[in-house]
């Protein structure tokens, strides 16, 4: 269970208008909100860019982010990579993975597809949900939902996964399939699918319904 503090807030008046301020830096995971028009459009904490040659990611006790490893092949994600807030990957999850075990019980991982580099991590993005990876790792349901950001000028007319050149698609494929790959090893991960949208907005309120069940106060 996570216990929220309460946010000590201020209305602070900029001219004629109020803005309303956090004393304090929120949890990524479980400060900060799903979206503004979820499922379909989500906010997306940004762990690791195309540029990053680490592992980064949120620490769950902390909020901030840390090293998890260096990348151990010469493998660079395609896209931006992170998290949905206030969502979390059990039950509902799994249901929608056949022969999996259970959720990898973290938040939903998201890809963010950009046609301006970004090159910093540790900042939110609003990515529209257009389609996903029906990942298993090690018997887990890993899903990575595909979305594309909000508002850009190429890819932001994009609704369905489809609406996007296929070599996308291939290249987050090939990075999942042996970013964690050692030689000489039999690989844990597979995808079972690629899905739509009309299937990633299923997964998408089914880890906010497991984020709600297991982090409920």
């Amino acid at each position: 269970m996570v216990t929220r503090r309460r946010k000590r807030i201020s209305e602070r008046p900029t001219g004629k208008e109020a803005v309303t301020v956090n004393h304090f830096r929120p949890h990524p995971w479980h400060g900060l909100d799903v979206g503004p028009d979820p499922p379909e459009v989500l906010n997306a904490y940004i762990e690791i860019t195309p540029f990053d040659l680490m592992k980064y990611e949120v620490d769950k006790v902390s909020g901030y982010l840390r090293v998890d490893r260096p990348q151990r092949s010469s493998a660079q994600h395609p896209t931006l990579y992170g998290f949905v807030p206030r969502t979390y990957c059990g039950e509902r999850v799994r249901k929608l993975a056949p022969g999996t075990r259970r959720g990898d019980g973290d938040p939903l991982d998201i890809c963010v597809l950009s046609e301006r580099a970004i090159t910093r991590n540790e900042i939110i993005v609003r990515g529209r949900v257009i389609g996903g990876l029906q990942m298993i790792d090690g018997g887990e349901a890993d899903d990575k939902i595909i979305s594309v950001l909000e508002n850009d000028y190429v890819w932001g007319g994009a609704r369905n996964v489809s609406d996007v050149p296929p070599v996308f698609v291939e290249r987050l494929q090939h990075y999942f399939l042996t970013y964690k790959l050692v030689p000489g090893q039999r690989p844990k991960a597979r995808i079972a699918s690629v899905y739509g949208r009309v299937h990633a907005l299923k997964v998408v309120r089914a880890a906010m319904a497991d984020y709600e069940e297991s982090f409920a106060i």
